[in-house]
Parts: structure tokens; C-alpha cells; sequence
């Protein structure tokens, strides 16, 4: 029996050991990050149609299927479109003097079929996570023009928006031989998407709202939402999905993954408690509106800062998110112009704030990391100096190349919609269905 019994001993130490060889020659895969990063990449999908019950709710009964489908567009054609490019164009080598990335072995995901990359996952993984990412980003500037815009236009502009805007900016913050990435001595903090995403969609979100202009009969006539409880169920699905979002941005299944967590869930309360308290002083009463906001408002702002800030960090940076996205909306409302869902008003001042507030709650062992890779000293207010370089390039990168887009979309197969058909709806003009059945659609 002893015999055996040391038998199988030596037998299980081969096998560790053979596996701990294996996986230190790169040719096996941690199953625990994998199944991790499996997960996050699901959750991240899943904020798609969580995002399309966002919207759907807050917009008129005649345009909730329209609006709806404008996420789910995402899912399909970007959804196309980056294994065949998108991977290439993000995360390949710099070309075109660093411009955006290529490599043709990333086409159509050709060349990674036994790629395991160092944090013990296929690469297959990787590239679908990220291309979650790349999916909600121009889902999220339909919320700027929601209820005026054709399908066809809507879905030739995400196509070369992600193409032309997504891509090199991912490639400048997220490849290794990106500009903002090399940028100091540890770069340009974007932990999971405040620039790249957030910034970006909101950004070019404000310039197709001023460029397309408002929904015929706004600000005069008022556009109530048709179902906030869909609204409601669909920030509800966005704050789960933000923990695979951001937790899985860590690419492992750690410390740091922990931390993501767990600043996330902080900074999401705290933001949709800020806003309550808000709309307590100013309007005695606390809205399902305000706290969905609230809560996005948190998400977005500590979507930069989830990899280096703590747990009072997080909560001070969604406060501050929520006050300044508020005033953001605000200003809309008195300058006329129309955002439909305050794309920008949220995403876009949401990332901004959180890219440069994350500055003063960087935990200490990441400045002296900071400071040994600048060979001396490293101070906030250097990392500040590169949190607003990176946030400047990209707001002005993407504003100028989304005015383009737009232009060239509006000039070729359309944009925005004829009179009559906005007068009837999306639903009813574009896709021949009703979301409601037989209800009245006026």
C-alpha cells in the first residue's frame, strides 16, 4: 500500500511539474485566466442589449425598436468587421508613422490560431474581449442622435467610424508601440476604455449632434421617455457588465483584477448616490432618471482610474463625475442643442473627468513604479500633464475625423432622415414593425 502510495505521489509531482514546464515554455494556457477572461468578454457583450434597453426606454414609443437596433447594428457589422480588420488595425505594428497599427497575420485572425499570449490566455480570447470594447464604443454615439437618423446612414458611419477613429486611437493608448502608451514613463493611464471608448464615442457623439441638428420639434415640444422600467433593467445590466469591462481589463484573474472590482462597484454607488442627493436639494425629489445617470456617470469616470486608484478614489471620482455631468446636461438644456440621451453629457465628460481626476489618487506603490522606470522622480503633475495630452489628442482627433465621416455619410447614401419619415418613426418608416403592437404611435 505504501508503495502505491509513494507511486502516486511521484506520479502527481511529474505531472506539476511537466505542467509548470509547460506552461513556462508559453505551451499550454492558464485555465483560471482563461475562464475568467471568457467570462468578462461575455459580460462586456451582454452591456450591448443592456445598452439598447437603456436607450429604447428613454425614447418616443415610435422610435424604441429603431433605436434599439442601433446597438444591436453594432454587434453585427462591428462585429464583422473586426476580426477581419479591426484586430489588425488596433494592436498590429505601427504603420503610417505610427498612425494606426497592421499586422496580416491578424487578418481575420489568421495567424493567432496557437497563439498563447504571456498572461496564459489564447489569443483568440484577447482579441474577442477587446472586440467587445469596440462594439459599444459607437453604440454609444447613437444616444446623440437618436430618432433622426437613417438605418443605412447609421450603419455605413459605425463602419468607418470604428475604421478610421476606434482603431488608431486603441492603437495609440492600448499597443505596446502606441504614442500615448510610451508616453512618460508609464504612459497614459486609460485602464479600460475612459479614452479609448468613453471619450471618443462621446466626443464624436456631440459633433454629430450640432452637425445633424435637432429632432424636428425640439426643444418646443416635450419628448418624454416611453418605458423608464426598460431603462431601468438596462443600467441595472450595464452595471454588471462593467465588472467584466473593467475587472477584465486586468487580463488576469489577480490582486489587480480585485481591485477593478471593487473600485467599480464603489464608484457606480457613489455616482447615482450623488446624483440623488442633487436632485434632492434642487428639485425635493429623487428621479429613476437621475440615478440611472448617476450610475453611468460613476461607470464611466472610474473606467480609466479602475487599475491605479483606491477605494476613496473611486468614490470621490464618481461623485465628482456625477456633479460634472450633470452640469454638462444643464449647459444642453439651456444652449438648445440636442443630445437625445446625453451621449456626450455622460460618456463624454463622464471619460474626460475620470482620465484626469484618477491624477490625484494614483495608489502610492504605482507612483514608485513610476518614478524608478523615469530613472529618478515622477511626480502627479507630471502624470497629470499626460492624462490631459492624451485626453486633448483624442478629443481633437476625434471631432475632426467623426465631422468627416459624417459629411462623407450625409453626402453619399444619407443620413438624416426625410421630414416624413422622422414624423412617422423609425420603427414604422425604416423596419415596417411597431414595438408596442397596436398602440397608438403619436
Amino acid at each position: 500500500m505504501g508503495k502505491k502510495v509513494t507511486g502516486g505521489a511521484m506520479l502527481l509531482l511529474l505531472t506539476v511539474f511537466a505542467a509548470e514546464s509547460a506552461w513556462a515554455a508559453g505551451e499550454t494556457t492558464d485555465s483560471g485566466t482563461t475562464a475568467w477572461m471568457l467570462t468578462a468578454t461575455a459580460l462586456v457583450l451582454m452591456m450591448v442589449p443592456g445598452l439598447a434597453m437603456f436607450y429604447g426606454g428613454l425614447v418616443r414609443t415610435k422610435n424604441v425598436l429603431g433605436t434599439m437596433m442601433h446597438s444591436f447594428a453594432a454587434m453585427v457589422v462591428i462585429g464583422v468587421l473586426w476580426p477581419a480588420v479591426g484586430y489588425a488595425l488596433s494592436f498590429g505594428p505601427g504603420v503610417l508613422g505610427g498612425l494606426v497599427g497592421w499586422n496580416p497575420d491578424y487578418v481575420f485572425l489568421n495567424g493567432i490560431d496557437e497563439s498563447i499570449m504571456d498572461a496564459g490566455i489564447p489569443e483568440y480570447v484577447f482579441a474577442m474581449f477587446q472586440g467587445k470594447f469596440a462594439i459599444i464604443a459607437p453604440a454609444l454615439i447613437a444616444g446623440a442622435f437618436a430618432e433622426r437618423v437613417s438605418f443605412r446612414g447609421y450603419v455605413l458611419f459605425i463602419a468607418l467610424w470604428s475604421v478610421a477613429v476606434y482603431s488608431p486611437i486603441c492603437h495609440w493608448v492600448w499597443a505596446e508601440d502606441g504614442f500615448l502608451f510610451n508616453m512618460g514613463p508609464a504612459g497614459a493611464i486609460d485602464f479600460a476604455g475612459g479614452t479609448v471608448v468613453h471619450i471618443s464615442s462621446g466626443v464624436s457623439a456631440l459633433v454629430a449632434a450640432f452637425f445633424l441638428g435637432a429632432r424636428r420639434g425640439y426643444p418646443r415640444n416635450v419628448m418624454h421617455p416611453n418605458n423608464l422600467v426598460m431603462t431601468l433593467i438596462g443600467a441595472g445590466l450595464l452595471w454588471v457588465g462593467w465588472f467584466g469591462f473593467n475587472a477584465g481589463s486586468a487580463v488576469a484573474s489577480d490582486l489587480d483584477t480585485g481591485r477593478a472590482l471593487t473600485v467599480t462597484q464603489i464608484a457606480a454607488a457613489a455616482g447615482a448616490f450623488a446624483w440623488m442627493i442633487i436632485e434632492a436639494v434642487l428639485y425635493k425629489k429623487a428621479t429613476s432618471l437621475g440615478v440611472v445617470s448617476g450610475i453611468l456617470a460613476g461607470l464611466v469616470a472610474i473606467t480609466p482610474a479602475a487599475g491605479v486608484v483606491q477605494p476613496i478614489g473611486a468614490m470621490v471620482i464618481g461623485v465628482a463625475a456625477s456633479v460634472f455631468c450633470f452640469l454638462a446636461i444643464q449647459v444642453k438644456n439651456r444652449a438648445g442643442y440636442d443630445d437625445s440621451l446625453d451621449a456626450f453629457g455622460i460618456h463624454g465628460i463622464g471619460g474626460i473627468v475620470g482620465a484626469i481626476a484618477l491624477t490625484f489618487f494614483i495608489r502610492e506603490s504605482w507612483m514608485v513604479e513610476a518614478a524608478a522606470a523615469a530613472g529618478g522622480s515622477w511626480s502627479i503633475w507630471q502624470q497629470l500633464g499626460v492624462q490631459v495630452a492624451a485626453v486633448a489628442v483624442t478629443i481633437a482627433y476625434a471631432a475632426l475625423v467623426t465631422l468627416v465621416l459624417i459629411f462623407i455619410v450625409e453626402k453619399t447614401v444619407g443620413f438624416r432622415l426625410r421630414e416624413s419619415q422622422e414624423m412617422s418613426g423609425l420603427d414604422h418608416s425604416l423596419h415596417g414593425e411597431h414595438g408596442y403592437g397596436l398602440i397608438n404611435l403619436n
